[in-house]
C-alpha cells in the first residue's frame, strides 16, 4: 500500500493546474513567432534582388519591419490574452 501511496503523490505533483501558464518564452506561440520574424527577415533579404522585376525591390526592408510589427503586436495580444484568464497575477 505504501508504494501505492507515492506513487498518486508523484502523479498529483506533475499535473498542472488551470490557472497555470508557462513562461513566454516556452510556449509554441514564442516559437511560431522567432520562426515567422526570422522567415520575414530572410524573405525581405531574398525576395526582389534580382533584375527580374525591372530593379524595384517588391518585398522591402519597411514592409518587413511593418509585418515584424504587426507579429510582434499579435504576440503580445495572444500573451495578455493568456494571463487574462489566470487569477494569479504575479507572475511574469
Amino acid at each position: 500500500m505504501t508504494a501505492n501511496n507515492t506513487t498518486q503523490n508523484t502523479r498529483t505533483e506533475t499535473v498542472r493546474t488551470a490557472s497555470d501558464i508557462k513562461i513566454s518564452t516556452r510556449t509554441l506561440e514564442f516559437a511560431v513567432y522567432i520562426a515567422a520574424v526570422l522567415a520575414t527577415i530572410i524573405t525581405s533579404a531574398v525576395v526582389g534582388d534580382d533584375a527580374s522585376e525591372n530593379g524595384v525591390d517588391v518585398f522591402n526592408a519597411h514592409d518587413a519591419m511593418q509585418l515584424i510589427t504587426w507579429l510582434t503586436v499579435g504576440l503580445m495580444v495572444a500573451r495578455g490574452l493568456a494571463k487574462a484568464g489566470n487569477r494569479n497575477h504575479n507572475r511574469a
